[in-house]
């Protein structure tokens, strides 16, 4: 009875938290309610977000009640067994039949199937996404419908979330991650948690192994979005908290993710993942302004940028080709790359470092950071600080 009982309810929480929750119902009804028939209960989207429709049905009228995912399979594993002896899930890749006999026994029938059509033969097909439209936290954000559409105006919100995990699977698979703990996963300056969710559900899913995610953001108003969107959805292993990427203890960290940080904000979360080991830093730089004031313009240069446009955008490829430099100093192996179309923002870099054994060749380094700092007049830069490496010598 207890293992057919439970595999029931592991497919119904599996299949909530997945996004292939289409409904089901209990019959079959003995409990002390004479009027009462079955139960059915379906996924909706309220304005508080996704909740689940129960209806009760009685012999001469139907009441309906809504309740978090969460609580709702808390009142189903209730009622399996008890006040009902038959339950039916219906998914969008299997269908569960459960029927409790006489003796207290129960057995558990699987049906497996697909209801999304079969993929297309036109060049036209929908393309493949790394996070499906139909996530229930993407729901709850606000990104898509209940009916895994994307709402207008997020779509590329929507392409942003997919690139992003487009741009870490890569990462994630050469970073050298534990395997005999959950790994530990920081999103600093989280922001609604788009992208914290989106990396969850990655390396949850991806890698099939335990993840522990936290995504710290200082306004408490969107910490409190993300908890409450984080509940609903009964997303375990993720939390978020309130605080600064200064301020945030890490008793151990294999992830660090901070994307748009402000100047010198990237700096301090570069310096937090090379303090702590992590395995994989991945920050997109914004609004360099720290090196912009001591950028000297060699000769050859100098005609150039004496244009203000061309000043600015040779201050932010120093900023990041020497935190990319340092990181290298730092034993991380490192990509620059578009991190999405300059028609969303004009801040689209990134930069990935994957930690790497120690090199022999740490002083030639070490001297290709003091050139480079030295051809444009740099000498002294926030990373460089955090570090303990002198610029200048």
């Amino acid at each position: 009875m207890g293992s057919a009982r439970q595999d029931f309810l592991d497919l119904l929480r599996e299949s909530a938290r997945a996004g292939r929750f289409l409904k089901l119902t209990l019959g079959r009804y003995q409990g002390s309610d004479g009027t009462l028939r079955s139960l059915h209960v379906r996924p909706v989207v309220l304005r508080a977000g996704p909740h689940w429709s129960f209806v009760w049905r009685h012999a001469t009228r139907d009441i309906t009640k809504n309740h978090p995912p969460a609580k709702g399979i808390a009142i189903v594993d209730g009622l399996i067994g008890g006040d009902f002896g038959t339950g039916n899930l219906f998914t969008t890749t299997q269908d569960a039949q459960l029927e409790f006999l006489p003796d207290g026994n129960a057995w558990i029938k699987l049906i497996a199937h697909e209801t999304a059509p079969p993929p297309s033969e036109k060049h036209d097909r929908p393309k493949e996404r790394a996070i499906a439209p139909d996530a229930p936290w993407l729901q709850v954000l606000g990104v898509t419908t209940s009916a895994g559409m994307v709402r207008e105006g997020m779509a590329a919100k929507f392409r942003q979330i997919n690139r992003f995990v487009e741009l870490l699977a890569p990462l994630v698979k050469d970073a050298p991650l534990p395997d005999d703990r959950p790994i530990e996963v920081a999103d600093m300056g989280c922001g609604k948690g788009y992208l914290t969710f989106a990396a969850w559900e990655h390396l949850r899913e991806g890698g099939k192994r335990e993840v522990h995610v936290r995504g710290i953001e200082q306004r408490p108003e969107l910490v409190e979005l993300c908890s409450r969107a984080a509940q609903t959805c009964d997303c375990r292993g993720i939390e978020f908290a309130a605080g600064t990427i200064a301020d945030t203890p890490f008793d151990a960290l294999d992830v660090l993710v901070a994307l748009h940080a402000c100047d010198t904000a990237t700096d301090d979360a570069i310096a937090r993942g090379i303090s702590a080991g992590a395995a994989l830093i991945v920050v997109a730089p914004c609004c360099h302004k720290e090196l912009s004031p001591q950028l000297a313009a060699p000769a050859v240069l100098a005609p150039a940028l004496r244009h203000g446009i061309f000043h600015e955008r040779q201050a932010e490829f120093v900023t990041d080709a020497l935190r990319a430099l340092l990181l290298e100093w730092a034993g991380y192996g490192t990509r620059a790359f578009e991190f999405i179309s300059t028609e969303h923002t004009a801040k689209n870099l990134m930069i990935a470092a994957v930690r790497r054994p120690p090199a022999p060749d740490r002083e030639a380094a070490a001297s290709r950071v003091r050139d480079f700092a030295a051809f444009y007049g740099i000498r002294t830069q926030r990373l460089a600080s955090r570090l303990g490496f002198p610029l200048t010598v």
